[in-house]
């Protein structure tokens, strides 16, 4: 559907505000749909995002530092989540060996499964794209990689 009759307003005053606006909108409806896969097994879009950066990391576990700097959504208390998924045994924590300042996590044989689960979940998210060819996706992700080239 287009954004003027999701948002219910015909006007905009350049497309580049429109394709702001678009970019945003479709953000939260895309995030609203990978929330809804993720609600079942409990777990945020946040603590996803962290298991699925220690999922590529293993065997080697990452500071708190390292995974903050990977995550999508930089403002993230990475601690906090790093706690909660903890007490989930999800991951495993404990202070580095080279620098006793430092907290390195690594995920859990129970988080690989949990990930292998919500992979599926996630996949079928995928299909919101269906109408799109594999030519357009990747102009999309050009034409996005293109925006944040800028500045």
């Amino acid at each position: 559907m287009a954004l003027e009759t999701e948002i219910h307003q015909q006007n905009f005053t350049s497309e580049s505000q429109k394709a702001i606006i678009n970019i945003i909108f479709t953000y939260h409806w895309v995030t609203d749909r990978v929330k809804a896969a993720l609600l079942p097994e409990d777990i945020t879009l946040q603590q996803f995002n962290i298991l699925r950066i220690l999922r590529g990391s293993d065997p080697a576990p990452l500071s708190t530092l390292k995974i903050r700097e990977r995550m999508l959504d930089k403002m993230s208390d990475t601690s906090r989540i790093v706690d909660r998924l903890l007490l989930k045994g999800l991951v495993l924590k404990k202070t580095s060996s080279s620098d006793k300042r430092l907290v390195e996590v690594s995920i859990t044989i129970e988080g690989k499964k949990m990930l292998d689960r919500l992979d599926k979940k996630v996949k079928d998210t995928e299909k919101m794209f269906s109408n799109l060819s594999k030519v357009d996706l990747k102009k999309l992700n050009e034409l996005l990689d293109g925006i944040r080239n800028q500045g």
